[in-house]
């Protein structure tokens, strides 16, 4: 029963992290307002914290269940998913680094002002966080498999 309970953990906290990388994309494409500013801090918050569930989940099932974590440490695939889940942590240091820079413009109930260039490098790499988070569960489903070992 554990185990069912951390993978159903795991994937929702996956589903997660999609959706809320989903929403900022969608959001930050948007004309910011203060709201909008606001929710993008929230949701950019919400999303850290599904990023740690993610992690933390992922761990139990690789402590405790699955194939034992000795299969998961010589697994050439698990090291190429977990790299992958801390470039993607990496990515999104600066859009959060970005949204806590308008932290006294919006204190003073002004929306942020930000700049082409910037915009576009946030909303470029929220799309790569998206694309390199497509293609973790593919690594995933092979390593399950038995891809990777040996």
């Amino acid at each position: 029963m554990g185990e069912a309970i951390a993978a159903y953990l795991h994937y929702l906290s996956i589903f997660g992290l999609f959706a809320l990388l989903s929403i900022e994309h969608v959001s930050f494409s948007k004309e910011l307002d203060v709201a909008r500013a606001r929710r993008l801090v929230i949701t950019d918050l919400a999303y850290g914290v599904c990023a740690g569930l993610v992690l933390l989940t992922g761990l139990v099932r690789v402590i405790w269940y699955g194939k034992g974590w000795q299969y998961y440490i010589s697994n050439s695939l698990f090291h190429t998913k977990v790299g992958l889940f801390i470039l993607v942590g990496l990515l999104s240091a600066y859009p959060t680094y970005v949204y806590l820079n308008w932290r006294n413009t919006l204190k003073a109930g002004q929306a942020p002002v930000i700049s082409r260039r910037e915009k576009l490098l946030v909303t470029m790499i929220i799309r790569l966080e998206l694309l390199l988070l497509l293609i973790i569960p593919l690594l995933a489903t092979l390593m399950a498999r038995g891809f990777g070992s040996g």
